[in-house]
């Protein structure tokens, strides 16, 4: 069996499979068997895929236009990107797992959702022989109540784990979509069938300069360096971090699931080029709005705002790309994460970075310098305090649009037709989100 790995106190990686696509084909049963991709915003790039498509050789960021042919040829469905199919199948996914790792004997361990597809599992109250079986369970339960498939990589730190679940994605057949690497052999053999590249945290970029410089091909070459060289060639102490990681030992922790961000962005791609001030104000306005709805939904304040636009070539009929950023920041007053109180500031800005003429392709907010919303340090030289009604307001309108959707209450500098908005030519329905989108059975 082998000897087993240092501590045993083990971490675990759930990842969803083709996740994007998963979901297309939860509510397509005929889609099973075909290949499915999903593209990206405005239908650019292939950003999720099934094996069926990778064996096709639909390769992942391709844009659209360069695969067509074949797709078409081989019967390929492709799908715009329906967030909100994806957020609530996510939010699914996750609730399955919090549920299952609550442990019988009072102590539960942790879940970290660490992207929309993926959560990191604290194993530590997993008993050594048992990690299989209840990876098992963990897969089956996931599957069986929400109907989407998953791998599990199980390992004794989260970048092992990550490798480990990188190998049960690679051979599903063979593993069945689960790896434990719980001893010292196990741990070899996946790290030496690891490329650097394949790292979490290494880039291609960098994984080229390590093998040309260095030799180093495979994960377990790397973990065989002294800390020294980790300090000098990987980054200093994130370097350092993760050549420990690599060997056993961990070092990059759980994650607290309620931590505060300390910048909140919202920014999206035009679904078609914009060249006037009014639908350049109206998407930064929409921004501004969503902004502040996570800024709420944190229970933070603003103490800064930045508002940007990106441009790319020249007037009408021009296609070069060269995008170029112009930003205009401004420091509140008054901390804030009222909507209009934001808007007063935004607004202004986007009036100011305007260049008639120019191709605009994007627009987005940042909201920085966040503080807890309540209490908020007032201002003694500000024209008015803050209306502590304006809090009651927003509430009431943020759980209008979550209950209502699709912004059924918005501010008019939003705009009502939204002509800027990103291309979604091939989205499905809202299943799980919309009653008029509901699945319909014959």
């Amino acid at each position: 069996m082998g000897e087993r790995v240092k501590g045993m106190a083990m971490k675990g990686i759930v990842d969803c499979n083709s996740f994007y696509c998963s979901c297309e084909r939860l509510f397509r049963p005929d889609l099973w068997d075909r290949p499915v991709v999903v593209l990206s915003n405005n239908d650019g790039c292939i950003i999720s895929r099934t094996d069926e498509a990778k064996a096709l050789g639909v390769d992942m960021a391709v844009p659209y236009y360069q695969c067509r042919e074949v797709m078409e040829r081989h019967r390929v469905a492709v799908f715009s990107s329906n967030y909100h199919l994806y957020g609530d199948m996510s939010l699914r996914v996750m609730d399955t797992l919090r549920q299952v790792m609550e442990d019988p004997s009072g102590g539960s361990g942790r879940v970290e959702v660490y992207s929309v597809d993926e959560a990191f599992l604290d194993l530590s109250h997993i008993p050594a022989g048992g990690l299989r079986d209840f990876s098992l369970r963990l897969r089956g339960a996931v599957e069986a109540w929400t109907g989407i498939r998953v791998s599990v990589g199980v390992a004794p730190t989260k970048l092992l784990s990550k490798v480990a679940n990188r190998l049960a994605k690679k051979d599903k057949a063979g593993t069945g979509c689960i790896v434990v690497l719980d001893t010292e052999e196990a741990v070899r053999e996946a790290l030496s069938r690891t490329a650097v590249a394949d790292l979490w945290g290494i880039g291609r970029r960098y994984a080229a300069r390590l093998r040309e410089q260095y030799g180093i091909e495979t994960a377990w070459q790397l973990r065989q360096m002294p800390d020294e060289w980790a300090r000098r060639q990987l980054g200093g102490v994130v370097g350092l971090r993760l050549l420990r990681e690599l060997r056993g030992e961990p070092s990059i922790g759980m994650k607290d699931p309620l931590e505060i961000k300390k910048n909140i962005a919202s920014t999206r791609m035009f679904g078609r080029p914009v060249f006037d001030l009014e639908p350049l104000r109206e998407a930064v306005a929409t921004y501004t709005a969503r902004a502040a709805e996570k800024l709420r939904r944190q229970g933070s304040a603003a103490g800064s705002i930045d508002v940007f636009a990106v441009t790319s070539g020249g007037g009408p009929g021009a296609y070069t790309y060269d995008p170029r950023s112009d930003h205009r920041y401004a420091v509140l007053p008054v901390p804030t994460s009222v909507t209009h109180e934001l808007l007063r500031h935004a607004l202004p800005m986007v009036e100011q970075l305007f260049r008639p003429g120019r191709r605009y392709l994007k627009a987005g907010v940042i909201l920085g310098n966040l503080v807890p919303d309540a209490p908020v340090q007032g201002n003694l030289f500000a024209p008015q305090p803050p209306d502590p009604r304006q809090r009651a307001l927003m509430h009431a309108i943020d759980n209008l649009n979550v209950s209502m959707r699709d912004d059924i209450v918005k501010y008019l500098a939003s705009g009502l037709t939204r002509n800027w908005k990103m291309r979604q030519e091939k989205r499905s329905r809202r299943y799980t989100t919309r009653w008029d989108e509901i699945m319909e059975v014959g």
